[in-house]
């Protein structure tokens, strides 16, 4: 998966499909897609995989392969980064298709949110993130995410 060849293409099902949803919504972004979809679209090097989330959550939870890494908040409170989209843009281009990851999808649709006001035209919200949403027993993992639908994640 590449960065640099991630470029928009001129048209992917999957990706029109997100952005119609996401018009239909009056979402500030260009769409969300699910998280098999978002694997499938950069292994196939249509869209770069951006990890949001901190270097601590990367490093102790683990990561997607391959991904980028630009924290959306840094640090155990989760500051936020105001050099989100300056670094963003040292990383990826300004034309390439972005699917934003974070733990469960929260932070990643503000992170496409703000990618789209830096310019940043085809950012996407990979839904239900790398944990997932927590549950009754407040625990992550157990019904939705990245992980939990066994898509490749490594561990440092």
């Amino acid at each position: 998966m590449s960065a640099v060849l991630a470029e928009v293409s001129p048209s992917h099902p999957v990706l029109d499909r997100a952005r119609e949803e996401a018009r239909a919504a009056g979402l500030p972004y260009a769409g969300s897609v699910p998280p098999a979809d978002a694997w499938a679209l950069a292994q196939e090097g249509s869209a770069v995989l951006v990890d949001v989330r901190s270097g601590e959550e990367r490093k102790f939870v683990g990561q997607v392969p391959g991904s980028v890494h630009v924290a959306w908040a840094t640090g155990t409170s989760l500051t936020r980064n105001p050099r989100f989209a300056r670094e963003l843009e040292a990383k990826v281009p300004k034309n390439a298709v972005l699917l934003l990851l974070c733990r469960s999808g929260k932070r990643s649709a503000l992170a496409a949110e703000a990618a789209t006001k830096a310019g940043f035209a085809n950012a996407f919200n990979v839904l239900e993130g790398f944990e997932g949403e927590i549950d009754e027993a407040h625990q992550r993992g157990r019904s939705d995410g990245w992980r939990f639908r066994g898509l490749p994640w490594i561990q440092d």
